[in-house]
């Protein structure tokens, strides 16, 4: 069973898309299922992050600098 979804496209991107559908002899419809399908086939790929991704030993910087500028707690 389909659903119909409404989606507003910017004219130069359905330009585009009505142009690649007319040279690969599909509708504009197919393209976009098409690219949803591929994009989003399957399950996730890996694990979502969530804890830091470097590891540090050392003194941690203050969770919320007020005064600090944030390059110098990163580049230290």
């Amino acid at each position: 069973m389909a659903v119909r979804t409404t989606v507003d496209i910017p004219e130069p991107l359905h330009d585009r898309l009505r142009h690649r559908a007319q040279s690969s002899g599909v509708s504009i419809r197919n393209l976009i299922v098409r690219a949803l399908e591929q994009t989003y086939d399957g399950p996730p790929k890996g694990d979502p992050v969530t804890g830091p991704l470097i590891r540090a030993k050392g003194k941690r910087g203050p969770r919320f600098p007020k005064d600090e500028n944030p390059h110098d707690l990163v580049f230290s």
